[in-house]
């Protein structure tokens, strides 16, 4: 084996998901999914909203659903991780990357 080869390989890695495990992904993914669907919903609606004088009491408070719901994704990513942390016993690393939902 070559050098190059012999690099490359030592790169790679192998993960293994439970069916269990990328269940709970799954599930925690969609959820996060319809959260942020409904913060755009939210924040456009009562964007719109603030162009009518009498609506913008509304608006405002889309807005403040916005910013909860804003404050729920965070949490749903925490409840995530602590779930896949019991599933695996508290042992092993979790794949995780700065781009997850």
């Amino acid at each position: 084996m070559n050098d190059a080869n012999r690099d490359r390989q030592s790169r790679s890695k192998t993960l293994e998901f439970g069916d269990e495990e990328l269940i709970i992904r799954q599930r925690y993914e969609t959820l996060s999914i319809v959260n942020d669907v409904l913060i755009g919903i939210w924040f456009v609606v009562g964007s719109v909203l603030f162009f009518f004088e009498p609506l913008v009491y509304y608006g405002t408070w889309l807005f403040v659903i916005g910013s909860v719901e804003m404050l729920i994704r965070p949490v749903i990513r925490l409840i995530r991780r602590i779930h896949l942390k019991r599933l695996k016993g508290g042992s092993g690393s979790s794949v995780e990357t700065s781009h997850d939902f």
